[in-house]
């Protein structure tokens, strides 16, 4: 294996796509534009349901940032290549969740 710094988790669904296939389509692509910048060191992993796909998948995370971005489209995904991977800024519009961030099953402090 490669050495790398990130690495990134996509949907490719079945239920995250409305048209099957395409999000297996946008993973492919997204390797095409990582791979277009040989400084890159980024893991890509397919997965099947992350259980989020509620926040308007397919979605995507990126570690160790722990960062989750929803509606990974195509230009959706250009767009997280080149701002977050390349430029090391996240792309706020398009983020749902934040590890350790937003969990709602956790405690309320106030009931501490």
């Amino acid at each position: 294996m490669r050495t790398h710094h990130r690495h990134v988790f996509m949907c490719v669904g079945p239920r995250c796509a409305p048209v099957e296939g395409r999000a297996q389509a946008v993973f492919e692509r997204m390797g095409e534009m990582i791979d277009a910048h040989p400084e890159l060191a980024v893991k890509r992993t397919r997965t099947h349901c992350m259980v989020a796909c509620r926040y308007e998948g397919p979605v995507m995370v990126v570690y160790p940032e722990g960062v989750w971005y929803q509606r990974v489209n195509e230009a959706n995904a250009q767009r997280i290549v080149d701002e977050h991977l390349v430029g090391g800024r996240e792309v706020s519009d398009l983020i749902f969740h934040r590890l350790g961030e937003g969990d709602t099953c956790a405690p309320d402090p106030k009931d501490d």
